[in-house]
């Protein structure tokens, strides 16, 4: 890893925040390059907001949390039009996706009229509001958590609005050390929330992100990232395969993934470092497959097998 790399930089910063998530946040880092967003997956309790908000801090982004519920309408998130008696006026009330980083709590707790209000945003970083179009920062980043084992009265993301989505990130428990860490780091503080420094400005994030953009592709990585696409279409465990834009988002993660190691070029490694993360979510699978317990990343895994790999 080269001095370019804002990585150690960054994992210094979070060391005092977040414990043992060192490969989420390399996730969440990578996808904010990439200038896509995260669906956060985990069960509660594992810092999945925590680590949103210390990575916000560290990058110097304004962050809201929006508790998504079942009574949420779409204005609680976008803001409406307020009249103003003084001044004869409607005015522009912003809601709470004006900001930088969103983390969008428990987002499948909320019906999918209400889950839909993100779709624009997401994609074109932008809201209409009584077919006015407002725009969103240029950083505009969404961070979607949920859990997945407590199903009962949620609404599941379809597929058209998880696919709006880069990376499906799991969340797990951190290692027995990092745990053991985090209770010092607790205790040390008096049960204070922990505090995370700014180590990069705006204009450095976006000349990361340009970097990113410009990060060199050879043929055959192109070559690679469609053959591993096309090959989860012929695995006989599934029913509907990674979509062409599948491809694309695999490729703009890769280049992010090298950019964020300090490289100014894609490896196989770099692919296949962020395979599991863009695809793990765009795949479905036959019913026989998940009654014999197959999951997405076991045929991700045998992808990655399969297809022969550039040199």
């Amino acid at each position: 890893m080269s001095d370019a790399s804002p990585l150690p930089r960054l994992t210094a910063a979070l060391d005092a925040a977040v414990f043992g998530q060192q490969r989420v946040l390399e996730d969440l880092v990578t996808a904010f390059l990439a200038r896509g967003h995260v669906l956060l997956e985990g069960v509660p309790g594992v810092a999945k907001t925590l680590t949103a908000r210390s990575m916000a801090g560290a990058l110097g982004l304004l962050f809201t949390r929006i508790q998504f519920t079942p009574d949420l309408m779409p204005a609680d998130i976008l803001g409406t039009n307020v009249f103003q008696p003084q001044d004869h006026a409607f005015r522009l009330v912003k809601g709470p996706i004006f900001t930088e980083v969103v983390v969008a709590d428990e987002i499948n707790r909320t019906p999918p009229k209400t889950q839909a209000a993100l779709l624009e945003a997401m994609e074109e970083r932008q809201v209409t509001i009584d077919g006015v179009s407002h725009a969103l920062p240029p950083h505009f980043f969404v961070v979607a958590t949920q859990n997945p084992l407590e199903l009962e009265g949620t609404y599941p993301l379809p597929e058209a609005q998880l696919d709006r989505f880069l990376m499906r990130v799991r969340v797990g428990y951190p290692e027995a050390s990092a745990e053991t860490t985090m209770l010092r780091a607790f205790h040390q503080r008096e049960g204070k929330p922990a505090t995370t420094r700014q180590v990069l400005d705006a204009p450095t994030l976006l000349e990361l992100q340009a970097r990113a953009a410009r990060v060199s592709c050879d043929d055959s990585i192109i070559q690679y990232v469609v053959a591993i696409v096309r090959e989860t279409r012929t695995n006989p465990r599934v029913r509907l395969g990674a979509s062409p834009r599948s491809a694309q988002a695999l490729l703009a993660a890769s280049k992010a993934r090298a950019a964020l190691m300090g490289t100014d070029f894609v490896t196989p490694d770099d692919v296949k470092a962020v395979t599991f993360s863009v695809l793990n979510h765009r795949l479905l699978l036959k019913a026989e497959a998940e009654v014999e317990g197959i999951t997405a990343d076991d045929v991700l895994k045998q992808t990655l097998e399969r297809v022969r790999v550039p040199r």
